[in-house]
Parts: C-alpha cells; structure tokens; sequence
C-alpha cells in the first residue's frame, strides 16, 4: 500500500469508534435521523480513508505503470474501482 499507514489507520480507528457509538444508539432505542446522521459521518470518514488509499496509488503504483509504458492494467484497475465508488 502506496498511503500512509498512520493516516489510514487513525481514520479507520475514528469509523470503528463511530460506529459503535451507532449499534450503541441503536441498542439504546435512540431517534432514528440521530442514528442516520452519525452513519453517514461513518461513511464519510470511510470514503476519505478511501481517497487517500486512491490519491497514493495513483502517485505511486499508477505512475510508474505510466513510466514504464504499460498504464492498461493500472487505467482499467481504478475504473473499476470508480464505478463502484458512484454506485
């Protein structure tokens, strides 16, 4: 992995913390827009953990597919990943 590992596991301890904080609002019978709006400050931080992930694979990995002259694989890689992020 091309990111940060620092980076992406301190956002993904903060999603794990949030989220439990959401099955605990859930357990706890909390009002439902509460609940919503606490799993979407979860995806949220997922989708940015993500987007570092991406951003330095496509500085690195990417990059020197460009630079060797065989980006295909590569190209076709993060267009997959990128249909499944507008789902």
């Amino acid at each position: 992995m091309q990111a940060d590992p620092k980076i992406i596991n301190r956002l993904l301890k903060t999603a794990m913390g949030q989220l439990q904080g959401v099955q605990k609002m859930v357990d706890e019978d909390r009002y439902c827009i509460d609940i919503s709006n606490q799993l979407l400050a979860v995806t949220a931080i997922l989708q940015k953990a993500n987007k570092e992930i991406i951003r330095a694979h496509m500085r690195g990995c990417v990059r020197e597919a460009f630079e060797s002259g065989d980006p295909e694989a590569k190209i076709d890689e993060l267009l997959r990943v990128f249909d499944k992020m507008t789902k």
